[in-house]
């Protein structure tokens, strides 16, 4: 008797270092299966992205196949859209980049003239540079090509996995609606991860699309090349917190360097940072709000910690992904709900 009280009396502090292990031991599995698990988890996300419209159609006493097909075929739909656009886009940078050989030449001499005097010598600066040439850009952007036909590859998976998490849905809707006497936290904890990760992606969509649409408009009368793909790497981006609007900035401002010179560059950021700054961080927080339920710090360590474990895809899926994680370990455990504040960055109360 006194053996089993011992061994449950582990103080706080023990089973926090036992969780931590066993969640490292638990992301590098995920991780050594990132192939299956990035799509699995997209797919996932996608379905409950789409649950509304499956809730509208099911009140409207829609048949059962059309409750599957109906948000199967959006979802596909889109992301064929989005893939097909990008490949296109891509394609085109890539035979378009080696036209920019000599600006990029002209570029590095610049540099290395101001530098100069800093007792830094042209030799060092071009031998340091020349790493960076046009070359290796083209062999950067042809890998994340080929990492875009991957992900089309990826589609078959990904429609699998969407088939039968469609197929599945309203039963598992009505299967977690009848635990609600018997486990109501967990209940509770799934339903409003639903709703706010719904809340997150729908408005993190609406406003990324105006951004990106404002985006490539503002580019392409800049004369900036390419703007349908930089307006797409705006949307994409978008789902990337914190430091998505830079990774989204940073290709459309060096290719205005290149090809306009450092005023095209300096009216591409101008006008990226109006966008991002009126429209995502004044008017889009309004409408998301803490719908998430993550601090800014744990958001941060969330981007850093899923795009290591699933790469790009990971990044865009982080903050859904750690709100999955805080509704199945906190949430929805009474003995754990303490650690909520401290997650969310909110005191307990707070709306």
């Amino acid at each position: 008797m006194g053996e089993a009280s011992g061994s449950a009396g582990f103080s706080r502090g023990f089973r926090l270092v036992i969780g931590l292990a066993a969640a490292v031991v638990a992301l590098a599995g995920v991780r050594a299966v990132a192939d299956i698990a990035g799509p699995a988890f997209l797919a996932l996300v996608l379905t409950v992205a789409v649950s509304p419209l499956r809730v509208w159609l099911r009140r409207r006493g829609a048949r059962p196949w059309v409750l599957v097909t109906v948000p199967l075929l959006t979802v596909l739909l889109l992301l064929v859209a989005l893939v097909g656009a990008l490949v296109v886009s891509v394609a085109q940078l890539v035979a378009l980049l080696p036209s920019y050989a000599g600006q990029y030449q002209r570029l590095l001499d610049s540099i290395a003239r101001e530098i100069d005097h800093l007792g830094i010598t042209q030799e060092q600066v071009r031998s340091a540079m020349s790493k960076l040439d046009p070359g290796s850009l083209i062999g950067l952007v042809q890998s994340f090509l080929g990492g875009l036909f991957g992900v089309g590859s990826a589609l078959v998976l990904i429609t699998l996995l969407l088939f039968g998490m469609s197929l599945d849905a309203t039963a598992a809707h009505d299967a977690v609606r009848s635990l609600r006497a018997s486990r109501p936290h967990m209940v509770g904890a799934l339903g409003e991860f639903a709703r706010g990760t719904c809340n997150y992606l729908i408005v993190s969509t609406v406003f990324g699309l105006i951004v990106a649409v404002l985006d490539a408009i503002a580019l392409w009368i800049m004369g900036v090349p390419l703007p349908l793909l930089w307006g797409l790497l705006a949307l994409i981006t978008n789902y990337i917190p914190n430091i998505g609007f830079v990774l989204g900035l940073l290709p459309p401002a060096l290719l205005a360097l290149l090809d306009s010179g450092p005023g095209a560059m300096v009216a591409v950021v101008a006008v990226y940072s109006v966008l991002n700054f009126v429209i995502q961080s004044l008017i889009q927080p309004k409408f998301t709000g803490e719908s998430a339920g993550l601090s800014t710090t744990v958001t941060i360590l969330s981007l850093l910690v899923w795009t290591y474990v699933l790469g790009a895809l990971g990044a865009i899926l982080a903050v859904p992904l750690s709100a999955l994680a805080r509704a199945l370990l906190l949430d929805s455990d009474p003995v754990t709900r303490w650690a909520i504040p401290l997650v969310s960055g909110r005191t307990a109360g707070r709306p």
